[in-house]
């Protein structure tokens, strides 16, 4: 692949809902379909591309102030991107599995986790942001749009022993990683690790 056949990334967004941090940690999670291109069968969260409408979608509430930072900061190349990763985030969930944030979406409890850029040898590719959110921001009755097969909550070693794709694998131990900070610290952090080229990096 020359670097004029190199595919723009399409923004994207996913979310992982969080039950029982304390004491027993799990993750919803669902099985992308066989007939899927990217990531056919594979172990996935919710989420998906950020589509034009989502960038205009009414909100309820915005992340806490320095959750925005975090995310303005990733996204100031192109300022409205930020409220349409939000929005994106609400509307797959509610399209892959049933439940909601609310009408309109209330994203008050939703943290920024880490951002994933596919490679640039890969045909298909995703820039892509994962967002964390406690099970209780979710209403409603599991039950998907049959997008993602197993749809169920995972603990996170019954998700890390399964055949995930190499990205699904890190963001759950960057997941790991932020479940073991306090809250202090947790709005204490300025910068976020952001995956180019299959390495971590601080930005």
């Amino acid at each position: 692949m020359t670097s004029d056949e190199i595919v723009t990334p399409r923004r994207a967004a996913s979310l992982i809902l969080l039950r029982d941090p304390l004491t027993a940690p799990s993750v919803l999670m669902g099985q992308r379909g066989a007939f899927h291109k990217f990531m056919p069968g594979r172990l996935v969260f919710p989420g998906g591309g950020v589509d034009a409408e989502d960038r205009a979608a009414p909100l309820a509430a915005l992340p806490p102030e320095d959750v925005m930072t975090r995310l303005t900061r990733q996204t100031t190349d192109e300022p409205p991107l930020a409220r349409g990763m939000l929005c994106a985030v609400a509307r797959e969930l509610l399209e892959e599995t049933g439940l909601d944030l609310g009408d309109p979406p209330d994203l008050s409890t939703l943290d920024l986790l880490c951002r994933a850029i596919t490679p640039p040898a890969n045909p298909i590719r995703f820039d892509a942001f994962f967002f964390v959110a406690p099970a209780e921001s979710a209403n409603g009755v599991l039950a998907g749009s049959g997008e993602l097969e197993e749809l169920r909550w995972y603990s996170l070693d019954e998700a890390l022993s399964f055949d995930l794709a190499w990205i699904t694998n890190k963001v759950l131990l960057e997941l790991k990683e932020w479940l073991a900070l306090d809250a202090e610290a947790r709005r204490a952090r300025v910068k976020i690790k952001v995956m180019r080229h299959r390495e971590w990096c601080l930005e």
